[in-house]
C-alpha cells in the first residue's frame, strides 16, 4: 500500500500506517525540504490548484500498487470561525474560497482518476455548500476509544485532551472504496474559566487555549485526532485483506 497524506505537515494521519509496513508520503508546503523517517517521506510540495506539487502527485499515483489517498486541505477561508474575515478577503481576491473549494476537489478528482480510495476532512463550513455535503459528519472525541486509556497527547499535552476528548465538528468526504470508521467515544473533557466580566466559559483544554492567529496556534488546531488516525487505519487495513 503507497499513502499519500495531501495538505500534511505533522505526519499523525500516516503513523499506523508506517508502523504496519507501507509507504507513506506526507505533502505540504509547511516542509522546508525533504526528509524521511522510517517509511515515512516529507515532501515540500505546493498544492494549490495549478501547482507544481500536483505533478509528483499524479507521478506517484501512477505507480503500480494500491493507493490511498487522505486530504487535509485549509479550512481558512471556509469555515465560520474564519468568516469574519471574508469580506476583506473577497475585496483582495474574489476567487479566495473557490480556491479553496478547489483544493480539496483536486484530492477527489486525482485520486479518482488512479483508481485510489480517498479522504477528504475539512471542519464544518462553506465547503459542504460550496461543493457538496460531506459523506459522514464526527467529532475527535467520537473516536477516542482507539487511543489507550488516559493516554496524553505525545506532543502537546497542554493543549489537545487525553484521548481526543474534544469536540470539533468536523465533515469527510470519502470515496474510491474509502471505509469510514465505526466510533468509539469517550466523554469529552469540559473545563470551566471565569472571564474577567464574571462570565463562565466552558469548553476543552483546545477550546480555551488555542485562540488567536499565530502560526503555533494554528498548527496545533490542525493536527489531525490520533485516534481517528488509528481508527481510519483499522477500518481500511481490514477492507483490503
Amino acid at each position: 500500500m503507497i499513502v499519500l497524506s495531501l495538505f500534511d505537515h505533522s505526519g499523525i494521519a500516516v503513523e499506523p500506517w508506517a508502523a504496519a509496513g507501507h509507504e507513506c508520503l506526507c505533502f505540504d508546503k509547511e516542509h522546508a525540504t525533504f526528509s524521511s523517517h522510517g517509511n515515512v517521506a516529507f515532501i515540500p510540495a505546493d498544492l494549490d490548484p495549478g501547482a507544481e506539487g500536483w505533478t509528483v502527485v499524479r507521478a506517484v499515483l501512477r505507480r503500480p500498487g494500491r493507493k490511498l489517498v487522505l486530504g487535509w486541505p485549509p479550512c481558512d477561508d471556509l469555515t465560520a470561525s474564519g468568516a469574519k474575515h471574508f469580506a476583506k478577503k473577497a475585496e483582495k481576491d474574489p476567487h479566495f474560497q473557490a480556491r479553496a473549494v478547489r483544493r480539496a476537489t483536486l484530492v477527489a478528482e486525482e485520486a479518482e482518476a488512479a483508481g485510489a480510495a480517498w479522504l477528504v476532512e475539512n471542519p464544518i463550513g462553506r465547503l459542504c455548500t460550496l461543493w457538496r455535503k460531506p459523506d459522514a459528519i464526527w467529532d475527535p472525541f467520537q473516536f477516542g476509544g482507539y487511543l489507550p486509556e488516559e493516554e496524553e497527547h505525545p506532543e502537546w499535552p497542554r493543549y489537545i485532551a487525553p484521548r481526543d476528548a474534544y469536540t470539533k465538528k468536523t465533515g469527510a468526504w470519502f470515496g474510491g472504496g474509502f471505509v469510514f470508521p465505526e466510533a468509539r467515544p469517550v466523554t469529552p473533557e469540559i473545563l470551566e474559566r471565569e472571564t474577567k466580566s464574571g462570565r463562565i466559559i466552558r469548553g476543552s483544554r483546545q477550546f480555551m487555549r488555542l485562540g488567536g492567529s499565530s502560526r503555533k496556534t494554528k498548527l496545533i488546531r490542525n493536527l489531525t485526532p490520533r485516534g481517528f488516525a488509528r481508527a481510519v487505519f483499522e477500518a481500511n487495513m481490514e477492507a483490503r485483506e
